[in-house]
């Protein structure tokens, strides 16, 4: 029967993974892949992850499995670091997932048994999985300009252009912070006029929070998400632990589904629970009770918002160094948007063939829509980076 499978196109990063692996440069940069390095390109782990594993080595009697939405306790720290009371909590149905994109799956599923018509408002460009899932699952994608590739940063006329045009039944797909893979975002009163949309064409927000704290801080960042919530009936979070508390391999994500009442929520939870067992039963749970044990120890709770902090000063510091170099090199401003970006990521907004010349030329790796990963970058790559970049003419 196997050889009736397909060939199932590669999977871009990884392949720009191996090609930096054996490339033999010394001052090769990789700036593909979607992880927080620090200043020696190692990703940590988090202090308060550590003292958190410790407690949980030294307490824990039992391997037993979880329920099939994960450790209640889970979901309540969660929802109170995304949400902070943005909605009754009675009106909250939560399941932990393997990751943000476990949550990302579900919640498709999700829309999908309860609309099966429902068409998926993405932006252009997205998360590549985005995509990828709804492609697979057979769902209905619309795009709505967001990148303005002459600006770099949001073309928000366009966007709400586009999202007028959803109705009632569909769904528009939202990044909540930390826009992947552009790095530009929405600013408050932008934030409202989305806002205003949703409530004119009733169409359902869900929302995609991967990089929470990794932007402007934990509240500023889920601030457009509080508002959301509060401002329409029905809306569904996934939120990511991986990128914020550095567990990536533990695969830690919370689907949330927002109900107009408590009636509802209790369908809402059952069906959650229903997806997590058709596809997983029990969610994983190491790296959930890593989040809980430090979101419910004030301590811990401390510590770890001064690490997080200092990973986002850090980018924030890159991001002004590199725009700067650059401005120096050039003469010119036209690279000062990579200062108002925010989070990992940012995109250059060049062609393929440019991204190709920067990989060949310089040794620069980055994905070939020119998004490139500002914390795979230090004090010492810096400056390679921005006279690759005004080398190749970008």
């Amino acid at each position: 029967m196997f050889e009736t499978l397909q060939s199932q196109p590669a999977d871009k990063i990884l392949a720009l993974m191996q090609m930096y692996r054996d490339d033999p440069r010394d001052t090769k940069i990789d700036l593909g892949v979607g992880v927080y390095k620090d200043a020696t390109g190692l990703t940590p782990v988090m202090r308060a992850v550590k003292a958190a594993e410790q407690q949980i080595w030294q307490s824990q009697d039992s391997k037993v499995y979880t329920g099939l939405i994960g450790d209640p306790a889970f979901s309540d720290a969660m929802i109170e670091l995304v949400l902070a009371g943005a909605v009754p909590r009675d009106t909250v149905a939560a399941a932990a997932t393997p990751g943000g994109t476990g949550a990302v799956r579900q919640a498709f599923e999700l829309i999908q048994m309860a609309r099966p018509d429902a068409r998926v408002f993405v932006s252009d460009p997205t998360w590549p999985n985005h995509l990828s899932i709804l492609k697979y699952l057979g769902m209905e994608v619309v795009n709505y300009r967001y990148f303005d590739d002459e600006s770099r940063g949001v073309d928000f006329d366009g966007m709400i252009a586009d999202l007028s045009k959803a109705h009632a039944g569909d769904v528009i797909l939202l990044h909540g912070c930390c826009h992947n893979p552009t790095g530009a975002n929405l600013n408050a009163s932008e934030w409202d006029a989305v806002i205003k949309v949703l409530q004119e064409t009733g169409a359902t927000p869900m929302i995609d929070i991967a990089y929470q704290g990794f932007g402007d801080g934990l509240a500023e960042d889920a601030a457009a998400t509080r508002k959301i919530a509060a401002a329409v009936p029905e809306c569904l979070i996934a939120a990511s632990c991986s990128k914020n508390f550095g567990i990536y391999r533990e695969r830690t994500g919370l689907l949330m589904a927002i109900a107009a009442d408590p009636a509802a929520r209790k369908l809402n939870q059952d069906t959650l629970a229903f997806l997590n067992r058709q596809n997983y039963s029990f969610p994983p749970d190491h790296g959930a009770r890593i989040v809980t044990t430090i979101l419910n120890d004030a301590a811990l709770r401390e510590d770890w918002m001064q690490e997080l902090e200092d990973v986002r000063g850090t980018m924030l510091n890159l991001r002004t160094q590199l725009a700067g170099e650059l401005q120096r090199l050039s003469g010119s401003d036209r690279f000062g948007f990579l200062a108002q970006h925010r989070g990992m990521f940012s995109r250059l907004g060049t062609t393929p063939e440019k991204v190709e010349e920067l990989r060949a030329k310089h040794g620069v790796y980055m994905v070939s829509d020119s998004r490139m990963n500002i914390a795979g970058l230090n004090q010492q790559t810096i400056p390679i980076l921005a006279r690759a970049i005004i080398d190749v003419g970008i």
